[in-house]
């Protein structure tokens, strides 16, 4: 994402150079009194005003809807007579004069399409009436793919033209990148979240129920209490909406899935909670921290003949959250561990930890994945750190 940002910075540049080819179509306009400013303030302003305009469309992609509802605003961004975008085999959508060229317009781009570089040619139009005598194609690109192509059509040849069609293309390609990092990252999430979801062994829950079933006559009340704490778990793990909780309903939710392993084990596992109550409000991945839990109790109790101990702390560290969950089970050796890291683990082995160390990654960045401290027979440490705030992470 941060390429992409870069790479709208400098296409935007690029259209201010186009703006004095706008202003050139434009200045025949009169100035109303009403106006404000010099005629090149007003030919940046419409520029990024229309640029801004066309970019939602395209983040749904280069189709024929996303075409036909931005092809007036670029057309207006490079003030030519006509323009058509496409894609690898059709034209999508054509906007200005002209529109018999449509049935042309694919012959012309066939080398483009192969190799991704711009074209220029004579439209060949023998209507004496007909504008349209010149144009420039350029590929519109997304990770060295060509979807398609932007072509301007004008009555001459313009180096002028060219170069801001050049420009107008690589904006509409950060664009396109754009959507396809959306539907990458949507798609990416749901996977990750239904493994997550996987994860949660059938012994899990078949192990749940027979806890449940076990309380019935001897102590009915912890029996409707625990199945209350379960309905609410699974409620809670298989919700569909939001990609993001609060720490508050992670905990809740880790507080219930405690409940019915302990249920289970009794006396053999020991577990300590210390919260600080102004990091409950921060926003995390969902299903971020139960994994980790998981995990914890899974190398406490592995073979553990003595009781296990687990350590669950979300304290308050300026601008972050640090969330520190540990155990002193079987540990790990490290260098599995960092197999396990680097997705080397096999299908079903460490998912957990992997999963969550790669939606913080993608979520935060580098500097905010797992931190893990271990070592065979030396139990488990996982820290983790989450800003109080990030842009466009929010709680649901």
């Amino acid at each position: 994402m941060t390429g992409a940002a870069v790479a709208v910075v400098v296409v935007l540049a690029g259209l201010l150079l186009g703006a004095g080819y706008l202003l050139g179509r434009r200045t025949a306009r009169p100035v109303r009194p009403s106006d404000v400013g010099t005629p090149v303030e007003h030919a940046t302003f419409e520029t990024l005003h229309t640029a801004s305009l066309a970019a939602p469309p395209l983040r749904a992609g280069l189709t024929e809807e996303s075409a036909r509802r931005s092809a007036r605003r670029l057309r207006s961004l490079l003030g030519t007579d006509a323009l058509c975008l496409t894609d690898r085999e059709r034209v999508l959508v054509w906007d200005g004069a002209g529109h018999h060229h449509g049935k042309d317009v694919m012959e012309h781009l066939k080398v483009l399409l192969d190799n991704g570089r711009d074209t220029a040619f004579d439209s060949g139009c023998g209507d004496l009436d007909c504008p349209l005598r010149w144009a420039v194609a350029v590929p519109l690109t997304v990770e060295n793919r060509v979807l398609g192509a932007l072509v301007a059509y004008a009555p001459r040849e313009s180096a002028v033209l060219a170069r801001a069609a050049g420009e107008v293309a690589r904006w509409v390609c950060v664009q396109l990148e754009l959507a396809e990092l959306d539907r990458s990252r949507t798609q990416l999430i749901e996977a990750e979240i239904k493994a997550l979801r996987a994860q949660i062994s059938p012994h899990f829950i078949f192990n749940s129920l027979a806890a449940i079933a076990s309380f019935v006559r001897t102590d009915p009340e912890q029996a409707r209490e625990l199945l209350l704490e379960f309905a609410d778990f699974t409620r809670y793990s298989f919700r569909r909406h939001g990609e993001f909780t609060t720490l508050a309903d992670e905990l809740h939710s880790i507080d219930q899935y405690l409940a019915l392993v302990r249920a289970r084990f009794g006396e053999r596992l020991s577990v300590t909670l210390q919260v600080a109550p102004e990091v409950l409000p921060v926003a995390l991945p969902f299903l971020c921290l139960q994994p980790l839990v998981e995990n914890a109790v899974k190398h406490g109790l592995e073979g553990a003949v003595t009781r296990s101990r687990i350590t669950i702390s979300a304290l308050d560290a300026g601008s972050e959250a640090e969330v520190v969950i540990e155990d002193d089970g079987t540990g790990m050796d490290p260098e599995r561990l960092r197999q396990i890291l680097r997705g080397e683990g096999g299908v079903s082995t460490g998912i957990g930890l992997l999963n969550v160390d790669e939606r913080l990654r993608q979520v935060y960045g580098d500097d905010y994945g797992l931190v893990i401290e271990t070592g065979v027979g030396a139990g488990m440490k996982i820290t983790l750190r989450l800003p109080k705030y990030r842009a466009g992470v929010h709680g649901s």
